[in-house]
């Protein structure tokens, strides 16, 4: 191994691993850090940190296996020694005991309405999460409501998706073995969830019988501990007291460690230190413990399961994880099953399912569990009461009834003189605001007290609006606050703020978003107010205010204060006209040159209740005459907002939206793409056949390849003006891992052997997916062909289907293609040379590849290429040999005469060979 240059992995290459081997090659690339996350600090050192370590035999999970208290029989007289239980003593019970404590802890959920002492049972209710392997163990820094939208978009077909219950198995044709797993998705997904119904399940004995003992250990938990000296058994007794009459440690048996919200760490966690530990009674610091134990030092037998948002997930190197998981949410039959399920009366589901499909903006955050959650309680309130007032189309409206339901509840159970409402709820806006800032999810009670709530407070709040904010008493008897979802802290703070504004006419976002020397404009009104948000919000990254603005421009309409007067009796009921906020906001869209920024933009409006752009723009496509229209500079956001938030997106055809004839948009093809790139981003298939599209397009749209949301699988670039220059950008995206296309036609694209060259550079690429590649009618020659042979030769290249139809091609590019068809690590199938000087010499070189075992070829279409008898005689040779694998034969156009149907013709349908279809 080696070690870069990096002391600490010279220590640690020597000092931990002096006699094992290193791991199969794992299946993350490296990640890169976070800068939003305030607690923990950042690796210090390069991620390639060499820490390798011995990995178990297997660690394939077995399902449904024999009965769980059997099996602890046989296993405790191992674990447990009988000196230490005496002899009376039921070996087997700590276990037993252990096993139902998880059960107890692990069975319910507490959700919705439900109130404390009669929760809702996990196995009811739970719907099976879309859980797949992720590509990479890349980050994505992206605000996560974006980051929700993308995923809304990508087809359920495209990734296999892996049981909870599996998280340890390998796929079909992976043998790697699976130590350590990392689960990653964005807040309220359902990662939590997946981990209670995975902890349920074996404490029930269905699942993942040969995992002895599993020890749930939330980040959030362990902060608490981030002070102490223990060691690890230590830390097991006093988290799981149950094990102080256990060895639990025993390498023969299989433990799981479950590390639940690295996003919510506050150790320090610096893989590059060079502490070794290896033994279980030694005390150092917690954040040592948790390395050497993911690193694999400390009981490298043991199984662990980290769970991350997105933006955390590279706190531990990627080479100590064995697998990436990401929890996608519910699709779309899985939200209705979900809201069938949690809704007892099938006909008040229904009513709801159809309130929320077509509010694509609601429908698509049902993608989160805990959307789900919250709209199921607000509908099932609203819709099954008489006089309930105006259904929530929006989620300013969504979030603010959930708001008033949780408090009413307080009130039902007549806890007002014990905390008040208009009291504390500035105070949770208050910390939500300041957190929210610093990137935090948890709190302890010294934030809570920066915000004036003192414990008391908290204690009781937290118990009487369970599902606004919570109080969680942790293992280790420490105190620790959250909201329940990242969404529920925004639409809190953004409350905050406007209270703070009209209240007391303190500019907060000012204060606390500025920089000491920026000089900012004094906000006199509630739309200067706005107009600062929206500033701020464009001038964020990653987009990590989007939602916070949709709520505070939301909570401003006179209806949205009406409804918090109960709440809030000493809100104040400003009328301002929101028509300045519309218009400020529509200026920014034509200023954005992004986009992606503008998108989040027209959710502004809408939470406004403007749905003047989209409507424009729905009418033009409704009625087909977009491509005749001549749109403005805010009226194309608008036509990529509305076919983003469409019902599905598969195929973009540019041709739509273009009129040469007429040419009314005064725009070129190429910055009309330019326009349309996050709708072709989000598209499987683009379609740019005739389009006009030069090298200026193509480099926009290789940009749209490699992007980490890209979706493209199929692009049709054919009778466009390309030419060289454009295919080497479209080539140097083939090579990005993030690109995912599949299928690319240039046809007629005037391309040379020029071309060729950075097309076969980019088939040798690791990351190249190109299994399908259409040259035809372009000058690509013979020195071309060998270009593109070359890298048929080569084994990392996946292309199949090859089409040269009049590209110029003669028997010297025939024999080059031979000799690749020959290759073991060819995997062309099908293979389209008409119209080029083939002739029977060229027939004879590609029969004799026909014969040749590694040919793998099943289609071949020769039309139009000067074949006589001669070459029929060749090609029967060829199709009567064990070896050919040719299927389909195309020699329509060709002089073969009477003599060459006859030898062909016998062979079709012949069960002896494998030929199916002839054209002659």
């Amino acid at each position: 191994m080696e070690s870069d240059g990096n002391p600490h992995y010279e220590k640690l290459s020597s000092d931990m691993f002096p006699h094992r081997p290193d791991p199969p090659e794992l299946s993350c690339v490296s990640m890169k850090s976070d800068p939003s996350i305030d607690h923990p600090p950042k690796l210090s050192g390069d991620s390639d940190l060499g820490l390798r370590q011995n990995l178990p035999e297997s660690s394939c999970v077995s399902k449904k296996s024999e009965q769980s208290v059997d099996a602890l029989h046989n296993f405790s007289g191992h674990i447990w020694g009988q000196s230490d239980l005496g002899l009376s003593h039921d070996p087997a019970e700590p276990l037993k005991t252990f096993r139902s404590n998880l059960k107890k802890k692990f069975e319910c959920l507490c959700e919705g309405t439900a109130r404390q002492g009669n929760p809702t049972l996990l196995n009811e209710i739970y719907t099976e999460l879309y859980i797949t392997e992720s590509e990479s163990g890349e980050i994505n820094n992206e605000h996560e409501v974006r980051q929700i939208e993308t995923q809304s978009r990508r087809a359920a077909t495209e990734d296999t998706p892996i049981k909870c219950s599996d998280i340890f198995r390998p796929l079909p044709g992976q043998d790697k073995a699976i130590r350590t797993v990392l689960t990653k998705g964005v807040a309220g997904i359902g990662k939590t969830v997946s981990v209670q119904k995975f902890i349920l399940d074996w404490a029930e004995g269905k699942e993942n019988q040969d995992i002895q003992l599993i020890f749930p250990l939330p980040f959030r938990e362990i902060n608490l501990m981030k002070d102490k000296t223990l060691s690890l058994l230590n830390v097991m007794h006093i988290f799981f007291p149950e094990t102080n009459e256990m060895k639990p440690f025993n390498d023969e048996y299989k433990v799981l460690f479950i590390f639940d919200g690295l996003d919510e760490c506050r150790l320090p966690l610096n893989f590059d230190s060079n502490e070794t530990l290896q033994d279980v009674t030694k005390e150092t610091s917690v954040d040592m413990l948790l390395m050497n134990l993911i690193v694999g030092n400390l009981l490298p037998s043991a199984l662990i399961w980290i769970t991350s948002r997105p933006a955390a997930a590279d706190l531990v190197p990627s080479e100590c994880i064995h697998r990436v998981t990401e929890v996608r949410g519910f699709n779309d039959p899985q939200k209705e099953e979900y809201f069938r399920k949690r809704i007892s009366d099938q006909s008040l589901a229904n009513r709801i399912i159809s309130h929320l499909k077509p509010s694509r903006s609601l429908f698509i955050m049902c993608h989160i569990l805990v959307f789900c959650s919250i709209s199921a309680t607000v509908l099932e309130k609203m819709m099954s009461e008489a006089e309930s007032g105006e259904i929530p189309k929006t989620l300013t409206q969504m979030y603010t009834h959930f708001l008033i339901i949780q408090t009413n509840i307080k009130h039902e159970k007549g806890y007002e003189k014990n905390v008040k409402d208009e009291d504390m709820i500035p105070k949770l806006g208050n910390l939500a605001f300041k957190q929210l800032v610093k990137g935090n999810l948890i709190f302890y009670e010294e934030d809570l007290r920066e915000c004036g709530i003192d414990e008391t407070e908290a204690s009781v709040y937290s118990g009487l609006c369970t599902q606004i904010f919570r109080e969680e008493l942790g293992l280790y008897h420490g105190k620790v606050f959250c909201f329940v979802h990242l969404s529920i802290q925004e639409h809190l703070a953004a409350l905050y703020v406007l209270l703070s504004f009209l209240l007391d006419k303190k500019d907060v976002l000012n204060e606390k978003l500025s920089s000491k020397h920026a000089h900012e404009f004094t906000c006199h009104t509630i739309s200067d107010l706005h107009q600062r948000a929206v500033d701020k919000a464009l001038q964020s990254k990653n987009g990590h205010l989007d939602l916070f603005l949709r709520f505070l421009l939301g909570l401003s309409l006179e209806s949205n204060q009406m409804l918090l007067k109960g709440l809030l009796t000493h809100i104040i009921n400003i009328s301002y006209k929101e028509e300045k906020t519309i218009e400020y906001i529509k200026t920014r869209i034509r200023m954005n040159r992004s986009p992606e920024k503008s998108i989040n933009l027209f959710h502004c409006l809408k939470e406004l209740g403007d749905q003047s752009l989209v409507s424009e723009v729905q009418k033009y496509l409704s009625s087909g005459g977009l491509s005749r229209a001549r749109l403005s500079s805010t009226q194309w956001p608008a036509v990529v907002f509305v076919l983003l938030t469409s019902e599905q997106l598969d195929q973009f055809d540019l041709s739509k939206y273009i009129s040469r004839e007429q040419n009314q948009n005064h725009m070129t093809p190429d910055k009309l793409l330019l326009k349309l790139l996050p709708v072709i981003e989000a598209s499987r298939s683009a379609e740019f056949y005739n389009c006009g599209v030069t090298d200026e397009g193509c480099a926009a749209l290789s940009s749209a390849l490699r992007s980490n949301s890209s979706q493209l699988r199929e692009l049709n670039l054919s009778v466009n003006n390309a030419k060289d220059a454009g295919v080497k950008l479209i080539s140097d995206a083939l090579k990005d891992p993030h690109c995912k296309l599949e299928k690319l036609r240039l046809r007629d694209c005037g391309l040379t052997d020029e071309g060729c060259s950075a097309l076969s550079s980019a088939l040798r690429s690791n990351s190249s997916q190109l299994r399908e590649l259409d040259l035809s009618v372009n000058e690509v020659g013979d020195s071309g062909v060998k270009l593109i042979t070359d890298a048929l030769k080569d084994p990392r290249c996946k292309l199949e289907i090859l089409r040269l139809y009049k590209c110029g091609v003669t028997a010297e590019g025939f024999a080059a293609l031979s000799s690749a068809l020959r290759s073991n690590s060819s995997q062309l199938r099908e293979l389209d040379l008409s119209v080029n000087t083939i002739e029977d010499a060229g027939v004879k070189l590609l029969s004799e590849a026909l014969k040749d075992p590694h040919c793998k070829l099943e289609k071949l279409r020769l039309r139009y290429c000067g074949v006589t008898a001669e070459g029929c005689a060749a090609l029967r040779s060829a199709l009567r040999s064990k070896s050919s694998q040719l299927r389909e034969l195309d020699l329509s156009g060709n002089n073969v005469g009477d003599a060459g149907v006859k030898l062909l013709s016998a062979l079709k349908n012949n069960p002896r060979y494998k030929l199916e279809t002839l054209e002659l």
